[in-house]
């Protein structure tokens, strides 16, 4: 959808303003395969606070697992003893449809065990994914600035502890995790612990919310992008410099990030039909006899808001794929979302930027049309020296070239301006197309999700009658084939705004009434 629109702007812009006035009629990853880690070892500690439980310590497979439910302001998750991992997490604040019929939206929901998420594989230590450990806690509420933990412990035949913590907020999303393992055998352990995590990879066919879907790691300094698609092919593998591992639809997303360099690797690999599993490894351990080591990861389940992203830290926000304009749209959604501070309406703040836009770009504009309006009066004498100089390019050249002077125009005055405005444009279409704020946000009258398209198509037709008036306001020497050609524009931007957000199309709505206006008092200003 988002490259049609750059094809079709960029057309339109070219055809309408190049070939008018410079050509006048004339009368007549490959995967990568794993390297052992040299940087961020995890280096054991001697185990001085880190003491072997009282309580029982359970790995058995066969022993009976049990839930466990975090209930907070902003989500509920149940966690499993089955291997202490995460079964299940529903966020409070978002619903699948807008109305307050919706249900809330689940992020994950997972049976059998093996495809929970958080799964700690430390089979080179006896620790087995699917080990049931043991927990005093029967369960978790938070709210406000409340903290609680989650504490499992399990242990393995050949005498080594792992313990899990998890620690919770009850206004924010961060999920810390800690690792402990403690090594109370005889004999030494080397190896690696992993971190599995589990991502359904069944797209809803027709949801808007799976335009964007699939994995993305921030390693090595690059963000690396890869669709459900891509895995077929194979798997991907990252070792280097990983900050953060996730797992993301347009809207919402999954993510592990490192702390203090725990996160050596990451693998990506279909795991099953249906899922994409991430296997998170840890630097190399090396536990001699009574000490321990432990391991931090940073959790995040919740939606790609920026600012939210952004407080989680290791560079989260990048996530949010803004395209090459990312330094004009992030500006553009922070200033959206003030005016939404005092509005209480995202289409009212939408209107209110694409106004002060047009003040910002007025001069430019003004510059333009003079510029395209001096072009229309010289179109006879150019068309004269064409037909004068037909069979000579250079001659014709040279005397197209001392018109201009002479009329002081300049041939890509009514283009440069429209140019400059380019990036802006594409900036804000990115900065709407991906919004989470939008999602759900009423505007009025019919219109009851910005990010949905106009039910009625009533927005996006009007918006093609103001393209066609601004198109017949616009100066233009086109011969009547050109014309016609031009005035199929606003048909083919209709249909293609037809299942747009309605969000984006009241942008480009008023944008076209805004211009209209401006055109008229142009044309009234400049001398005929």
């Amino acid at each position: 959808m988002e490259k049609r629109v750059v094809i079709a702007v960029i057309l339109s812009i070219a055809v309408l303003y190049g070939y008018s006035l410079i050509f006048p009629p004339v009368k007549k990853m490959e995967a990568v395969k794993p390297a052992p880690a040299t940087q961020g070892q995890a280096v054991p500690t001697q185990a001085v606070a880190v003491q072997p439980p009282s309580g029982p310590v359970i790995s058995r497979e066969t022993s009976t697992a049990r839930d466990i439910v975090v209930e907070t302001d902003l989500y509920t998750a149940v966690f499993s003893t089955r291997g202490a991992a995460l079964k299940k997490l529903v966020l409070k604040r978002y619903k699948e449809t807008s109305g307050a019929s919706g249900r809330n939206v689940v992020l994950l929901n997972e049976e059998p065990a093996e495809n929970f998420s958080l799964i700690t594989d430390g089979k080179s230590f006896g620790i087995e994914p699917s080990a049931v450990y043991a927990t005093s806690s029967s369960g978790l509420s938070l709210t406000g600035n409340g903290k609680g933990t989650l504490e499992f412990v399990a242990g393995s035949p050949s005498g080594l502890v792992c313990k899990k913590v998890y620690t919770f907020n009850g206004n924010g999303y961060r999920i810390d995790l800690h690792q402990e393992l403690l090594n109370s055998a005889a004999a030494r352990f080397d190896g690696s612990l992993h971190l599995i995590v589990n991502n359904r990879i069944e797209a809803k066919p027709g949801d808007g919310r799976f335009e964007v879907y699939g994995s993305v790691t921030l390693a090595d300094n690059k963000l690396n992008t890869e669709k459900v698609a891509e895995f077929e092919k194979g798997p991907k593998q990252y070792q280097n410099n990983i900050l953060w591992t996730a797992f993301a639809d347009k809207y919402f997303m999954s993510a592990v990030l490192s702390e203090n360099s725990s996160i050596a690797a990451v693998r990506l690999a279909k795991g099953g039909v249906n899922y994409l599993r991430s296997d998170i490894t840890s630097p190399p351990i090396a536990l001699n006899p009574g000490q321990s080591v432990a391991i931090d990861y940073r959790i995040f389940y919740g939606p790609k808001d920026l600012e939210i992203l952004k407080g989680q830290g290791n560079r989260l926000e990048e996530v949010i794929d803004f395209g090459w304009f990312s330094a004009l749209a992030k500006p553009l959604l922070y200033t959206l979302k003030f005016f939404y501070s005092y509005t209480h309406n995202y289409g009212i703040a939408i209107i209110i930027i694409t106004v002060i836009l047009k003040l910002l770009f007025f001069p430019l504009t003004h510059k333009s049309y003079k510029s395209m309006k001096e072009m229309q009066k010289i179109q006879p004498k150019m068309a004269e020296l064409k037909e004068k100089h037909k069979n000579d390019r250079d001659a014709m050249n040279r005397s197209v070239m001392e018109l201009y002077k002479t009329h002081k125009v300049n041939p890509l005055g009514g283009c440069l301006p429209m140019v400059v405005q380019i990036p802006v444009f594409f900036a804000l279409y990115k900065a709407l197309m991906f919004s989470i704020e939008l999602r759900h946000a009423p505007f009025m009258l019919w219109i009851m999700d910005l990010s949905a398209k106009d039910p009625y198509y009533v927005t996006p037709i009007i918006m093609g009658v103001t393209m066609f008036v601004q198109q017949k306001m616009t100066p233009s020497s086109m011969d009547p084939v050109q014309a016609k050609m031009m005035l199929m524009l606003p048909v083919v931007f209709t249909f293609m705004f037809l299942n747009f957000p309605s969000g984006l199309v009241l942008y480009w709505l008023v944008n076209n009434i805004l211009t209209i206006a401006q055109q008229a008092y142009i044309n009234k200003s400049l001398p005929a």
